[in-house]
């Protein structure tokens, strides 16, 4: 196993970091990685927001389901999902105004996502951890607001980088699925209820009441919660803002 493939099977989320600071030269291998990445049409439909400002860390860390760690983060990168650039070199060349709709945004995501990812690899090589925090898909109106946000550009993906305490590094990783339960061959293959519960209890190593008990807690924890309908709301006016303009 090569030592690119040994980083992604050590990667885990980091929460809590050192006071090691991230050095320019790091920081700088962080982003020219995430410019790297494989990206549709080499449009590049991302923007990168590095959050330098202490008193903006802290307000995304409130937004984001209160969660401190966010505010001591060495680095915040918010990956921005971002047609605008594209929308204005067209409007400004051709003869069509361009009306940018749902696959844009789609394509968008996707580059998104697949940047920041190289930048969590980048990361994880120099021996710092990150941790993705989907919160920033909550509270649209007033993020927009505060980044300034233009039409097109909308907050997808947020990761936070930091130099792991031994306590992170020592953190066991949470078990992933199988091969065989994630991986289908041509076709969906739907399972049934009991091949469904079979993979969950692997994964979790978990079964009979206990098994139980562990996903409706799940559930309570993920599902059922009020950042998840705010999440879903944020979602949506992201969308209609996307294309009824």
């Amino acid at each position: 196993m090569n030592q690119t493939i040994q980083d992604i099977f050590n990667r885990k989320s980091t929460r809590v970091f050192t006071d090691e600071p991230i050095t320019a030269e790091e920081k700088k291998i962080i982003l020219e990685s995430a410019l790297q990445a494989p990206t549709a049409g080499n449009m590049a439909l991302y923007s990168i927001l590095d959050i330098q400002e202490q008193y903006l860390k802290e307000e995304l860390a409130k937004r984001c389901d209160n969660q401190p760690f966010i505010a001591k983060a060495p680095l915040v990168l918010i990956f921005l999902a971002d047609f605008q650039k594209w929308y204005d070199i067209f409007n400004a060349y051709c003869e069509e105004t361009p009306v940018i709709g749902e696959a844009d945004l789609f394509l968008a995501s996707q580059d998104c996502v697949i940047a920041a990812q190289n930048a969590v690899v980048a990361a994880q090589s120099m021996g710092i951890g990150s941790c993705y925090i989907g919160d920033i898909m909550e509270n649209f109106e007033i993020n927009r607001e505060l980044f300034h946000l233009p039409t097109y550009a909308l907050p997808y993906s947020m990761v936070v980088f930091g130099k792991p305490t031994q306590q992170q590094k020592d953190r066991q990783k949470p078990k992933r699925f199988e091969l065989e339960d994630i991986v289908h061959t041509n076709i969906y293959q739907q399972k049934s209820l009991e091949e469904t519960q079979a993979m969950f209890e692997k994964q979790s190593e978990k079964s009979g009441e206990e098994f139980k008990t562990f996903i409706t807690a799940f559930a309570n924890r993920k599902f059922y919660v009020d950042f998840r309908k705010e999440m879903n709301r944020s979602a949506r006016a992201m969308l209609k803002q996307w294309t009824e303009n």
